[in-house]
């Protein structure tokens, strides 16, 4: 991406990190010794004790020691601070540093129960997708990231910008959040970058031999599903699983099989249903299908996670409905392991019925997680103040990068990589992060516009998946994501009820005896899913569509 694109775009990316919804928070004082409520009490924050320049970063006006605690919402992340070369460089440049916190079970429920005690961390990151991160914003929890920034940090408005607040603006006027990896639809055009992820996967080596079947039909599907189970039990020493759907039932076997299926999510400005699409319904059964003949199991839906990176390592897996994202680190060790074939490459998966490519979500504006500052915290100053030098191109840098000298150098007046850590990012991604933490280590507020000027050339067995993924990616489609109603409205609780009830029937369906206990089965499903006010789901969804057009319009 050239220099003067970047800087562009960095000022639309970085304006448009605010997070949608529609919270209503005041201003309030919080100690840190007290639960939070959302009384309202127009309280002024603390007051700062050095005065900020609008021009200058105000990290650096405070650089004393200070610990802060950081809660990432995402069980599986694996990473420490204070251990891997960036962090220690990170920490003695700006004298923060973090403890981070990871769930031990689902994100959602735990940051639910610290609202109830209270005791919240410093800094806060969730998927955007979560209910919890309503309940922040309408239980005042967190601070809106504008006040503080007026308080104590009026360089965030610099690195924000001002010019497409419009879409992340509440309507009391304040942000609440920054989200990581948001993409808007012009950034992806000028770039060439979609920023998608989904792919069909396969094992390289075994779908060679097997011909390269045809995965993209009900009948080839099944077929090679059969071969499989005749032929291929096992493969080079490793007990082969036919299948898995990344997310099982709520992602994996809906929204994004729907994406490789290309179902649309709006027929003549309205948005569609398409729990009910026909294509959809048909590959539901091709599984069912498919588990009555013993070809697959429902490891798939009830594998934890260790289990399936264990098998994920060591190949066991032929065909996956899966991110390349999640590949980066094992496709590169499968590469270089005993079976240099081993590895996973993408494929044309299901297609429906008129054999159209399949459209997958792109990036969006919205963005992927949220981070927000936490009114439990007792410095709100060093919060914010951290929050705007991560989100500004120094910090980007020093984040992704690291130490200059150490993992990178400057090239022809643009930073890059150190060969040996390019070498490390190609066969051992693990370490890489353990030992440096560059890259993608800590992506809590990471900014694409930025930090992908410094990505180093993708290895072959990354850029195949990446490049399959960019071809089938529908880039005006980043609308659609995040249409469900969160919260604790009536209709958020009716979209709750809805989706926990899918989770539990999608198993029944693929284990039915027959056909006909499908039908039955799926008309109990869609009966229930009325009564519980789907009817105000659409509506809603369809409002947010409609105001996002208009957004997007002005």
């Amino acid at each position: 991406m050239k220099r003067n694109s970047v800087k562009s775009f960095m000022a639309l990316i970085l304006a448009v990190i605010l997070v949608m919804g529609t919270a209503a928070c005041t201003r309030s004082e919080d100690n840190g010794n007290s639960p939070n409520s959302p009384s309202g009490d127009n309280k002024p924050l603390p007051p700062s004790e050095t005065k900020a320049n609008p021009d200058e970063p105000a990290w650096k006006l405070d650089t004393s020691p200070v610990d802060l605690t950081w809660f990432v919402g995402a069980n599986w992340y694996a990473h420490s601070w204070g251990e891997t070369l960036t962090s220690k460089y990170v920490t003695e440049k700006t004298g923060v540093n973090i403890k981070l916190e990871v769930p031990s079970g689902e994100a959602n429920e735990q940051i639910t129960l610290m609202m109830t005690s209270g005791k919240l961390p410093d800094l806060i990151t969730l998927g955007s997708w979560e209910n919890a991160v309503k309940k922040l914003w309408e239980g005042d929890h967190v601070y809106a990231l504008n006040e503080l920034a007026e308080q104590y940090d009026p360089y965030f408005f610099k690195i924000a910008g001002d010019g497409t607040l419009k879409w992340y603006r509440q309507e009391n006027g304040n942000t609440y959040g920054v989200p990581n990896d948001s993409y808007s639809p012009n950034l992806m055009h000028e770039t060439g970058r979609s920023a998608a992820n989904q792919t069909f996967l396969v094992r390289k080596d075994l779908y060679e031999e097997m011909g390269k079947p045809d995965l993209s039909t009900p009948e080839g599907f099944l077929n090679a599903l059969q071969l499989i189970k005749d032929k291929y039990p096992q493969y080079k020493g490793q007990p082969i699983s036919p299948f898995f759907a990344q997310g099982n039932v709520p992602y994996g076997m809906t929204e994004y099989l729907q994406n490789l299926l290309a179902v649309p999510y709006e027929k003549e400005g309205k948005v569609n249903d398409r729990m009910i699409d026909p294509d959809y319904i048909a590959w539901l059964k091709t599984f069912r299908t498919a588990y009555e003949r013993g070809l697959i199991n429902v490891d798939f839906l009830v594998d934890s996670d260790t289990q399936v990176e264990e098998k994920t390592n060591n190949a066991r897996y032929f065909m996956m409905v899966r991110e390349w994202t999640g590949m980066v680190a094992a496709n590169p060790m499968l590469a270089a392991g005993a079976n240099p074939d081993s590895y996973y490459i993408a494929v044309d998966g299901p297609q429906n019925s008129k054999g159209d490519k399949a459209k997958l979500f792109p990036g969006n504006m919205d963005g992927w997680m949220v981070t927000m500052i936490s009114k439990n915290t007792k410095n709100p100053e060093r919060a914010i103040r951290f929050l705007t030098y991560l989100a500004s191109e120094e910090g980007q840098r020093d984040l992704f990068l690291g130490k200059e000298g150490e993992t990178w150098e400057m090239a022809d007046g643009k930073p890059q990589l150190k060969a040996e850590m390019i070498q490390l990012l190609e066969s051992d991604i693990e370490k890489m992060e353990k030992e440096y933490g560059i890259m993608d280590t800590y992506w809590m507020v990471r900014n694409p516009v930025i930090i992908n000027q410094w990505r180093p050339e993708k290895a072959p067995v990354i850029k195949q998946m990446e490049e399959f993924a960019n071809a089938q990616a529908d880039i005006e489609s980043g609308i659609y994501k995040g249409l469900d109603p969160q919260g604790d409205s009536d209709v958020a609780v009716a979209w709750s009820r809805i989706s926990q009830n899918w989770e539990e029937v999608l198993p029944e369906l693929i284990t039915a005896k027959d056909e006909a206990a499908f039908d039955k089965t799926f008309e109990s499903y869609l009966a229930r899913r009325t009564n519980y006010g789907f009817d105000k789901v659409m509506e809603y969804r369809q409002t947010e569509l409609d105001a996002r057009k208009a957004r997007m319009a002005e």
